[in-house]
């Protein structure tokens, strides 16, 4: 028997968000995870706030709000408060009953402004990173370094000589032509992005106004265990590893450090090797300086097998969490998102992990 195509509208629903995701669902367990990292951070948050005036949007629902943009690749604020207006699951992740009501766009940006002050990203992304190691999905003596350019939100027209300022008038779009003219980060500066550097990461690719973004990744599972994001220079990649190096390899024993070709240079080699880290750097055709002394050993080429798996974190930062080119302006902001998105990326895989036979 055919049945009757009606339309009307239930007055009541009875069926809670909770009933309605699966038990199944792959959101399940990483809202787990997400909310375990949480409860440590609600004394910080509480420094955040006021103790007077009317309540805030709570950080904890902004910050999964903010991984759900992220995990789906919802690629504005504006339309995400669209799917959290009707999305169950989205509602349920959250923390929203089907009732509540969605929070204006303006309100929402206003409030994750508040978080970049107490640098909320860096110790949400280390409470990832301590679960991960709780879980035995870590080690303390392997791990890979590697950067990549972050797009900046700024197009090329933006970058005009130092002191000419914006436009007053005219079109906004208007015609340029670069042929010939000598731009460089000492005279120019982009005054959509002052903070953007032009840059070229290889020859024979373009120069595009950009970040630099640095994961040192574990060579276990390819988790990430640290992140930076600097301003793209020649020297910025082996200097941001350098920290990474110094300030998150845990441990007391000596621990390798695999890297591509670009990091074979000698006075990051001996900086290295002062901090008690065997480098296992690619090494270059010519004037290379790392040596038999260190290539001879097996674990060199398990090294170089396994730095090939950070490039797999960056090609999820870009293609799934947005970095490819990125939606805010100035370095604080950028960098808050490429450390929260890694944190994003390293609790997928952790779920995934954890979901094989035998936990890892």
């Amino acid at each position: 028997m055919r049945g009757d195509d009606r339309q009307q509208g239930a007055m009541f629903s009875y069926v809670s968000p909770e009933a309605r995701v699966p038990k199944d669902h792959p959101l399940r367990p990483l809202r787990q995870m997400v909310d375990a990292a949480l409860s440590e951070l609600s004394s910080e948050f509480d420094a955040l706030y006021s103790r007077l005036g009317r309540p805030s949007i709570p950080p904890e629902k902004l910050l999964r709000a903010l991984l759900l943009q992220a995990l789906y690749t919802v690629r504005s604020e504006r339309m995400l408060m669209e799917q959290l207006d009707y999305n169950l699951l989205f509602r349920w992740f959250v923390g929203l009953n089907t009732d509540d009501a969605v929070w204006d766009v303006t309100v929402f940006s206003k409030n994750r402004e508040r978080l970049l002050e107490g640098e909320v990203h860096v110790h949400f992304f280390q409470k990832v990173v301590e679960q991960a190691r709780a879980q035995g999905l870590m080690s303390d003596e392997h791990f890979t370094v590697d950067g990549t350019l972050i797009e900046a939100w700024a197009g090329h027209k933006s970058f005009k000589p130092k002191g000419t300022g914006k436009p007053s008038g005219g079109s906004r779009n208007p015609d340029a032509d670069f042929t010939g003219k000598k731009r460089s980060n000492d005279t120019h500066a982009s005054t959509t992005d002052p903070d953007a550097r032009l840059y070229r990461k290889s020859f024979g690719t373009e120069s595009k106004l950009s970040y630099a973004g640095h994961v040192l990744m574990d060579n276990r599972h390819g988790l990430a265990v640290a992140g930076r994001l600097t301003l793209a220079t020649n020297r910025s990649e082996r200097e941001a590893a350098l920290e990474m190096a110094a300030d998150d390899i845990p441990g007391q024993g000596r621990a390798t450090l695999g890297a591509d070709k670009g990091y074979d240079v000698r006075w990051f080699l001996e900086t290295l090797r002062a901090l008690k880290i065997t480098p296992h750097i690619a090494a270059k055709a010519k004037y290379g300086a790392i040596d038999a002394r260190t290539t001879r050993h097996r674990g060199y080429a398990i090294s170089q097998t396994k730095r090939k798996m950070v490039e797999q974190i960056f090609g999820w930062l870009k293609t799934v969490g947005l970095m490819r080119k990125t939606r805010h302006r100035g370095r604080a902001r950028v960098g808050w998102m490429f450390i929260f998105t890694l944190a994003a990326h390293n609790l997928v895989r952790m779920r995934n992990l954890l979901a094989q036979p035998g936990g890892a």
